[in-house]
């Protein structure tokens, strides 16, 4: 399958090459650029990273929320709310994990001091199906603050382990492999980290992604993920 299968058309007319791509569901957001963003392109060109960037469509696929039970697709927010997305398993040694869904939380608390929780959702995925169960992500959710009741957050849990690989692979461009964990005190395997976070508007475009997610400032996060869901 062809990994960047979710990079926009070009515009039919006036785009050069090497545009960003054009936009779909006119008329969901406010002001926007020709690419259907709002943020502006960000400041440091990272070359041409396999993930999707700013003004690329977020790929489309459907992955089961076990606490919710219910599946839950990318799509389906279109026209109603906002995003952040990454990935991150529960039994990660080293702290990268925990540090992601930090980033996504604190964005879930401020959408609901400032009243746009609504308009909101938020979608970890874990790449560790066999371990991470309903009842282990419903306990890591208490253990890292997160509110289940809000209704707008969703663990999402591939039905296993080789589906996770491939939805990784050919959607964001990211290798998932387990690593001897022998290293780490009662851990029988282990995965290499992607730090990505993914922030997508209405239109299901990519505004921002910040691969370096646990390193980016919680209210950088923030910030953006305000300015998109309020223009």
């Amino acid at each position: 399958m062809e990994r960047r299968h979710f990079l926009r058309s070009l515009a039919a007319t006036g785009t050069a090459a090497g545009a960003t791509a054009t936009a779909g569901c006119a008329g969901v957001l406010g002001d926007s650029g020709d690419d259907g963003t709002i943020l502006g392109p960000p400041e440091q060109n990272r070359g041409e990273p396999v993930h999707p960037i700013h003004g690329d469509e977020m790929p489309e696929f459907t992955v089961p929320d076990p606490i919710a039970g219910e599946e839950i697709s990318t799509t389906q927010f279109e026209g109603e709310r906002a995003f952040l997305w990454t990935s991150f398993y529960t039994n990660c040694p080293d702290g990268v994990c925990p540090a992601l869904i930090l980033r996504l939380r604190r964005v879930q608390e401020v959408a609901a001091e400032e009243g746009f929780g609504d308009e909101a959702a938020f979608l970890p995925l874990t790449f560790d199906p066999e371990r991470d169960t309903a009842d282990v992500l419903r306990e890591y959710a208490g253990q890292r603050g997160v509110d289940l009741d809000a209704g707008n957050w969703h663990f999402l849990r591939p039905e296993s382990y080789e589906a996770g690989v491939e939805l990784m692979d050919e959607n964001f461009g990211l290798k998932i492999e387990k690593t001897d964990g022998e290293q780490y005190e009662n851990l029988e395997y282990a995965f290499p980290h992607y730090g990505l976070i993914l922030l997508v508007n209405k239109r299901g475009i990519v505004e921002r992604a910040y691969p370096r997610g646990p390193a980016t400032d919680v209210e950088r996060i923030v910030d953006d993920f305000r300015r998109v869901v309020t223009a």
